[in-house]
């Protein structure tokens, strides 16, 4: 560029003029070029896979074979911590669990005798071997310890002796029994437990000392309501597909929040009216089930006090209940409310089930006939309150602590006794010492002076006499083990009580024992009378000995979200859980 003299531009203008021109136009400057740093390469941090899971409640209290534990947590962790030698399939048959087991089989009918063999790579997670001990520690526990789930078929042991470095397990009984797949299920670590504190009885009471499933324990906090599993790295099976499983307590809208926004996966739990609904709101967000419970909720009328050793008080306080109120408090709507129990033994998800309930008590309340009954047994009502010998008729009722839905049954059932002239105490001790110590004190064997049914009077040594509990009953997928366990008079029915001492610990938690039932019930348990003929003659025989008032199976609602592939409701009185090594977590 020159100027008008003919000189060139001064070249700071020429400089200027370019910038000036740049800034005018529609295009853009060249790109600033700047020397390259060097960058170290930091890997990203590994977040383990995780399965997080609501539930109504993680409480304190983890043995399956205790009645005071039963609970949804208590059989999730045995499903995912202890090992069983069969697990059931779809369809309920119960299948030998290779995992644990080589083989397991009948090898003699005279004696009985089934042998098992154990894995040899099988052990605990602390490197003890899963053997022999394991076997013997849950058979004497199942034999002698009050308060336990199914014990009939662990009665009919004589011994059990090792082989094969304790990898062989040699069980002979003193009965043949068809049900024998039904036992030893959920094994626990004898070498960590028989010399523990508390023995038995505070045996699993906050945790598990050892595992031998495809989980492990990270962490039990009941103050949260959590429970951390992670993938046991000393399973020598099938490992899991995830790290970890995250158990952890909400409610009903909790849930449903967590399943919606992706942050649960799923969520196993009792639901009322609203909570079902609450659920089938959820849409494509998560499938929805019902999981029946291998348990009900019944209502126990013991004779093992004065005033429920007769037959007609019992009949009388059966005829005052209103079974349907005591129903409808309990299910609150929810899917229990569809399981409505009418028979003393087959559970109502049983294959087979059908009510044999009676018309009129306890189907249906029958307040003049309550009156006739009571006043048959000696009882006059004074200024509202049935009296007899200047003796007001008084009932302890009992649940266990206040683990729902046994506690709001109890309190209307209270309710209803008192508003029929009837002086209630009711009391709500832990649910452990319920089972091992309240529903299992001695009772005594002598014949009181009025007539008492089944030939027990009171408890020994002061004890307090629950004289109605509102408990859970288990239920077998071998319904002659649960008739057994739930009614049998137990080993030594027909002996005199030890050393002449004239008290018997009552061979289950309703105190029941009757000798003429007794020969069927042993007939359907090893299989001498077809249960179906046994069931025929025992059920109108249970009814109208009016100990047991079934309401309901316990049943939750499984709603899966859409982030989790592998869960499903799992096979009858199991669960989901049963499943775990196999989910898998995916994208929303």
């Amino acid at each position: 560029m020159r100027a008008k003299n003919g000189k060139a531009a001064h070249p700071l203008l020429v400089l200027v003029l370019a910038v000036l021109l740049a800034a005018c136009s529609n295009t853009p400057p060249p790109p600033v070029v700047s020397t390259p740093i060097a960058q170290t390469s930091v890997p990203p941090v590994e977040t383990p896979s995780q399965i997080v899971v609501g539930i109504d409640d993680v409480v304190g209290g983890y043995n399956p074979h205790n009645l005071g534990d039963l609970s949804t947590i208590t059989q999730a962790l045995s499903q995912l911590l202890l090992p069983s030698p069969f697990r059931s399939d779809d369809d309920g048959t119960l299948t030998l669990d290779e995992n644990l087991m080589t083989s397991a089989e009948v090898t003699s009918e005279e004696p009985f005798t089934v042998t098992y063999r154990i894995r040899p790579e099988a052990s605990w997670s602390d490197g003890a071997p899963i053997a022999v001990e394991d076997f013997v520690y849950l058979a004497e526990a199942m034999k002698n310890q009050p308060g336990v789930v199914d014990p009939a078929g662990y009665r009919l042991i004589s011994s059990i002796e090792p082989g094969e470095g304790g990898k062989l397990v040699e069980v002979t009984f003193s009965e043949p029994y068809p049900g024998w797949k039904t036992l030893f299920d959920n094994l626990l670590p004898s070498h960590a437990l028989k010399d523990a504190p508390g023995g038995w009885q505070g045996a699993l009471a906050d945790s598990f000392p050892a595992y031998g499933g495809p989980f492990s324990i990270k962490t039990v906090d009941n103050e949260r309501g959590e429970v951390i599993l992670e993938r046991n790295e000393r399973y020598w099976a099938k490992p899991a597909a995830v790290d970890r499983i995250v158990l952890h307590r909400s409610d009903q809208q909790g849930m449903a929040a967590a399943l919606r926004s992706g942050t649960d996966q799923f969520a196993l739990a009792p639901t009322d009216a609203d909570g079902v609904k609450l659920f089938s709101e959820l849409g494509e967000d998560a499938q929805s089930h019902t999981v029946a419970r291998p348990y009900l909720a019944e209502v126990l009328l013991r004779p093992a006090g004065p005033a429920l050793a007769d037959d007609k008080v019992r009949a009388g306080i059966a005829a005052l209940l209103d079974r349907e109120r005591l129903i409808a408090e309990g299910t609150q709507g929810g899917p229990s409310a569809r399981l409505r129990a009418g028979s003393q033994v087959l559970a109502p998800s049983a294959e087979g089930y059908a009510p044999t309930i009676p018309p009129g008590p306890p189907r249906r309340p029958a307040p003049r006939q309550a009156e006739r009954l009571l006043t048959e047994a000696g009882y006059t009502r004074e200024a509202g309150t049935w009296v007899k010998d200047g003796q007001t008729l008084s009932l302890v009722v009992a649940s266990p602590g206040q683990r729902e839905p046994y506690a709001r049954v109890a309190r209307e059932l209270s309710r209803q006794l008192i508003a029929a002239g009837i002086e209630v105490t009711t009391v709500t001790p832990q649910p452990r010492e319920l089972f091992s110590t309240m529903l299992a004190t001695p009772v005594s064997t002598t014949e009181p002076d009025q007539p008492t049914g089944q030939g027990q009077s009171q408890p020994q040594n002061g004890e307090v006499t629950v004289d109605i509990a509102v408990v859970p009953r288990p239920v077998s997928v071998d319904p002659a083990s649960t008739l057994a366990s739930t009614f049998g008079c137990g080993p030594g029915w027909d002996s005199e009580p030890p050393e002449g001492s004239g008290v018997r610990t009552p061979a289950n938690s309703a105190a029941f024992c009757d000798e003429e039932l007794q020969p069927m019930i042993d007939a359907a348990l090893s299989g001498a009378e077809p249960l179906r003929d046994s069931l025929a003659e025992l059920e109108p025989r249970l009814w109208q000995s009016n100990v047991a008032i079934p309401l309901f199976q316990l049943a939750d609602t499984l709603a899966i979200g859409s982030t989790v592939s592998g869960v499903t409701p799992g096979p009858p009185l199991v669960g989901p859980f049963s499943s775990a090594v196999n989910w898998t977590r995916g994208p929303r």
